[in-house]
């Protein structure tokens, strides 16, 4: 019978938030793969684990998740600890993950610690609807369209960010999205965990003059949804009703289809956009 693949969530910060559950699966799996070996022994010595490690990282993740998947295939049970929280949230293990289920391999999570959640409920902001985008890209273009598609997004974001580049990144941020609200979480479950609610040009001004350390979750509100549907209103009453009506037209939209969608643009009924229509051309004539 092929075994197991759980993924083990471990502690943030704490090691008291270790589950009993965790370490019980650590103490009986045939083997752990770990993101950085180095440091999980200390988690595993801490709670005297024993077990066999390997390294799984994002330097071999292809390669290393056909091995792991073949000794699982072979009957092995695999635990996945990442260096802190849950394994596959940003991180190469969702690769595996994937070619477990691609090769038939059963895979299961034990639950934890995860930063994003924990920032994201203790930022005071919207929790109903959010969006975590992890880090953002390094390579500027690629930068550029995910601001830019982050721009009209009404749901709370949720980024992580590491403290060399906190100002830079907040200063993108308000280039972009405006003087948004933000809750800049650091430190979880740590010491010196602090929670940092303030506006984008607050933050800024604070972070020019105060240093940061410790890994940072960014949890920012999103874009009010009556304010970006004035917004669009505006841009579109812009133009001619006629303008407007040729905009559809030219994607081929038949003209019944256009008279709809230009009216539900300009917050009229479609009877209006029509008497307009016939105004225009009386005008012309």
């Amino acid at each position: 019978m092929p075994g197991t693949l759980y993924l083990c969530a471990t502690p943030i910060g704490n090691l008291e938030d270790m589950t009993f559950r965790v370490v019980n699966c650590l103490k009986t799996v045939d083997l752990i793969a770990a993101e950085d070996t180095r440091n999980s022994k200390k988690l595993l010595n801490h709670f005297e684990i024993a077990t066999p490690m390997t390294s799984y990282h994002e330097h071999n993740k292809y390669d290393k998740a056909k091995v792991l998947v073949e000794k699982l295939a072979a009957g092995q049970n695999i635990a996945l600890i990442t260096d802190a929280g849950t394994p596959g949230i940003s991180d190469p293990g969702e690769v595996l993950v994937r070619l477990c289920y691609e090769e038939g391999i059963e895979v299961t999570a034990l639950p934890g610690g995860c930063a994003f959640v924990l920032a994201l409920i203790l930022s005071g902001l919207s929790t109903r609807r959010f969006v975590f985008e992890a880090f953002l890209p390094r390579e500027k273009k690629e930068k550029e369209k995910v601001l830019k598609e982050l721009e009209q997004e009404t749901r709370t974001i949720v980024l992580y960010e590491a403290p060399h580049r906190l100002l830079k990144t907040l200063e993108s941020l308000y280039g972009s999205l405006g003087d948004r609200e933000i809750a800049v979480v650091r430190e979880l479950t740590k010491r010196y965990e602090e929670v940092k609610r303030v506006s984008l040009s607050e933050g800024i001004a604070y972070y020019q003059e105060h240093e940061v350390k410790g890994e940072i979750v960014l949890v920012i509100a999103g874009r009010d949804r009556k304010e970006l549907e004035a917004a669009e209103v505006s841009a579109w009453e812009k133009l001619s009703v006629t303008e407007h009506m040729e905009y559809y037209l030219e994607q081929g939209i038949d003209k019944k289809e256009a008279m709809k969608k230009v009216a539900k643009d300009r917050n009229l009924t479609k009877r209006d956009i029509y008497q307009e229509l016939l105004e225009l051309k009386k005008e012309e004539k």
